[in-house]
Parts: structure tokens; sequence; C-alpha cells
């Protein structure tokens, strides 16, 4: 990938024990640690004006992920591990920087790779900024607050699902906006709200799209026929697979976690990537008549992604732990693009409090 990095951001390629990707930094090499994880069909290059935007004396890192921009092409995601690939990669990061904890900032896919760092790494935490983050019962298929399938084999949930349309569009980097079924057009359909974004940045960031990795390992990833509808089911590779809710992270385990740290949930009031009736699921998709056999709004309603956000949210408040919603007007699931100054005022005065927070209980104080 050969997208240039803006200035007083520094790309490095790292080797960890796990996975070889390309890294942005920003900020003394000495400095609290930051880490970003970015969302579906995007990469590190997304965070870069975020990165630019942390307090003095933090360190902003932000990896390219498994699948994703310059990371290796030779390992793929394992989804029947969920996105347990994705978090095992984020904390050999971690130790290959000499870093023992960190503030954790997930956009939408970014934000469920969180989900599994709050379950089986929850040491590793110093707090969590999700950024439009999914559900933690994963993307498509299920009917409730509290993730129940719409059928048992998860039908719905599946990288069958992607337009091939959109891979072709990928493939040949179509950056034309009249090419309704293209990546760009679905980004403005899905992620940016607004005409904030310059064309120049914009080109930036499309690059970065474009360089997800192709193929039935990568993305859409494979895929299982179903008998149930829309009759696919999730395969066992991708980030899309990764995200269905047959393979969703145990939300017991970040329940009965011993670090519980304290959340911000950020989300875009126009969002409708990440919505309760997001625009890209088949149970929307299947009430508009664009895809056949829609089955009916019992069997197969629309996901409550934002309502199982809450509800989680709740019990993990319930457990012990502590969070913030926090809607931003008018924008939609890319707001930390469209205004990041105004997404950083938030999440910078939140870590600032946080170690505020930490300093004052490391030198006895309450």
């Amino acid at each position: 990938m050969s997208v240039p990095v803006m200035k007083g951001i520094t790309a490095k390629t790292i080797k960890t024990k796990r996975i070889t990707s390309r890294v942005l930094f920003c900020g003394p090499e000495d400095g609290i640690p930051v880490l970003f994880l970015h969302g579906n069909l995007s990469s590190a290059t997304w965070w870069e004006d975020n990165m630019l935007l942390m307090p003095e004396g933090y360190l902003a890192i932000a990896p390219d992920q498994r699948g994703f921009g310059d990371s290796d092409p030779e390992q793929h995601i394992d989804a029947t591990r969920g996105l347990a690939d994705l978090a095992d990669d984020a904390v050999a990061l971690l130790d290959e920087l000499g870093i023992e904890k960190a503030h954790v900032v997930g956009n939408s896919l970014g934000g469920n790779v969180v989900y599994w760092l709050m379950a089986d790494y929850s040491a590793r935490l110093k707090s969590v900024f999700f950024a439009g983050a999914g559900s933690p019962y994963g993307f498509r298929g299920t009917k409730d607050e509290t993730g129940t399938p719409c059928y048992d084999d998860f039908a719905g949930s599946s990288g069958g699902l992607v337009n091939p349309a959109l891979i072709k569009a990928i493939r040949e980097k179509d950056m034309n906006l009249d090419n309704k079924l293209g990546l760009r057009a679905a980004m403005y359909a899905l992620v940016f709200s607004s005409n904030l974004i310059s064309l120049e940045r914009e080109k930036a960031l499309m690059e970065a799209s474009f360089s997800i990795h192709l193929g039935e390992k990568d993305f859409p990833g494979d895929s299982v026929q179903s008998p149930n509808w829309p009759y696919v089911s999730a395969g066992n590779w991708g980030s899309v697979n990764a995200l269905s809710p047959k393979y969703h992270v145990d939300v017991k385990k970040i329940y009965n976690a011993k670090n519980k740290v304290e959340v911000i949930w950020a989300r875009g009031e126009h969002d409708i990537a990440v919505a309760d009736s997001a625009g890209s699921d088949p149970g929307v998709l299947g009430k508009m008549g664009l895809i056949p056999n829609y089955p009916s709004d019992v069997v197969y309603p629309p996901q409550p992604m934002n309502k199982q956000i809450r509800r989680f949210l709740n019990d993990y408040a319930k457990a012990g732990g502590s969070y913030q919603e926090v809607i931003i007007r008018d924008l939609g699931h890319a707001f930390f693009l469209e205004r990041p100054r105004q997404f950083n005022t938030l999440l910078n005065d939140f870590i600032l409090r946080i170690d505020k927070k930490i300093e004052v209980l490391g030198t006895g104080g309450k």
C-alpha cells in the first residue's frame, strides 16, 4: 500500500511474535500509550487526524490489523475464533513495544476487537473508548437485545452476502461515485454523512479501504449454504465471517473480568452502519424487497444493534464496570473523521481524567 502518511505521523514495519504489519505512531516514544483499532474496509490511515490531536505526552499507536492494509498478506483471520486473532495481535504489538497497559479506541470492527480485549486481556487496558463500535453479539442474524439468533445456524451472517460488484470495484480501485454498487458509493451511503472531509483526504481514505486483502480467506471470505433465509451462513475465514454471531465474544468473561475499566460509548446520531435498522442488515434489505423471499419481520427482524450494545453496557455496569453514552449530533458512522476536533475533545478529556485518577490512586489517594 502506498498511502502517504500525514505530517507528524511516523509509519514503521513492526514484527511481533504473531504478525508483521505497518504501524503508525504519533507522539513521544515514552508517552502514555493509546491504541487505535480501525474498522472493516479501512486501515490505520483512518485514525491519522485523531492521532495528531492527542494531548501532549501521549503516544498514539495504530496498526494495520490482520487482513487489512500493509499487514502480512499470508496471515488470515480465523473466523471460528471470532475476532480473537485481532485481539491477540494487538496484545502481541503491545508486548513488542514494551507496553504493559494502554488506553484503547475502537471503531466499528475495531470496537468488536476491543470486546475481545476486555474478555481476554482486561489487565492490559487503562480505558475503553468505543467510537461507533459494533454489537458484542456480532453483525446480522440476531433479533433481540441479548443476541438471540434468528436461526440455529446463524443464517444471514456470512461473507457470502457481500455483493460481487463491490469486490470488483475494490479490486479495480474504482473511485467512480456513479457506480452505486462500488465502494466509494457504499461509503457515502453507510459511513460518511457529510462533505466535511476534503477530497484530498478522502482519496487517502479510499486508498486505505482498497487495501483490504481479498480472497476466500480474507474479504469477503467463504460461506456455507443454509436452508434458512437468506440461504447462506458464516464460513471459517475473514473479517465478515469473524463478525458473525456464530462466533461472538463470551460477554460473561467481560462481566467476570477483575479489571473493569471505564468505558465511553460514542456514536453518531445518524449512524446507519451500526444501528437498530442498519443499512446493510438483511432484515432491512429483505423488508425493502431487495433480497427476495423475506420470511417476515417476526422470523428475521432487523438486528437491534444499539439496544444490544446498551444492554451489554448496562449489564457491564451492574457487574462493577461503568460507562457513558455520548451521541454525536448530526453525524454518522465516521464522525471521528468528519469532526476530528470534536471527537478528540471528548477522547482527550476522557483519558486525561482516567490518568489523573490513576495517578492519585497510585499515590494513595482515593
